[in-house]
């Protein structure tokens, strides 16, 4: 039992701080939610991945603003039927300067968010058979004033 128990250790240990990533969405009822105009909110969605360091080796797992803007936010919008994300907010945890020690012995996290919408197509307009409307008229200049002679 104790070599099992022993083995068991380390590799729960690794699954533990081993890389993961999420993506959370929630479905939204367009006229509670703002995106603007000519937009129609789908939904809510969050997507966060992060990768654990031990002695500035990475455990396997990319964490990049590409990773969680690319391939999984905008997958999951367009994957809900959304043609395109608004109001996009990131974070990422730097990898350069003084946050490379974070490396030492930590983890490298990256964050998006953002509201899938689809694209309303405008109102047609009714007076487009007419043509543009006629431009305003143009005033002729007055002729310079005329002085009496004596």
């Amino acid at each position: 039992m104790g070599r099992a128990l022993r083995a068991l250790v380390p590799s729960s240990l690794a699954l533990v701080v081993a890389a993961c990533s999420s993506v959370s969405t929630v479905r939204v009822q367009p006229e509670n939610v703002a995106a603007g105009p000519g937009l129609r909110p789908i939904a809510a969605i969050q997507v966060n991945a992060i990768s654990a360091y031990v002695l500035f080796i990475p455990i396997p797992g990319e964490v990049s603003l590409d990773r969680v803007v690319n391939r999984m936010l905008i997958v999951a919008a367009k994957t809900m039927g959304a043609d395109k994300v608004a109001n996009l907010e990131l974070e990422v945890t730097p990898d350069a300067g003084i946050w490379a020690l974070r490396k030492l012995l930590g983890w490298r996290s990256a964050r998006a968010s953002g509201v899938a919408v689809q694209v309303e197509a405008a109102p047609a307009d009714p007076t487009a058979d007419e043509g543009p409307e006629p431009a305003p008229p143009v005033e002729a200049p007055l002729p310079p004033p005329v002085m009496p002679s004596r």
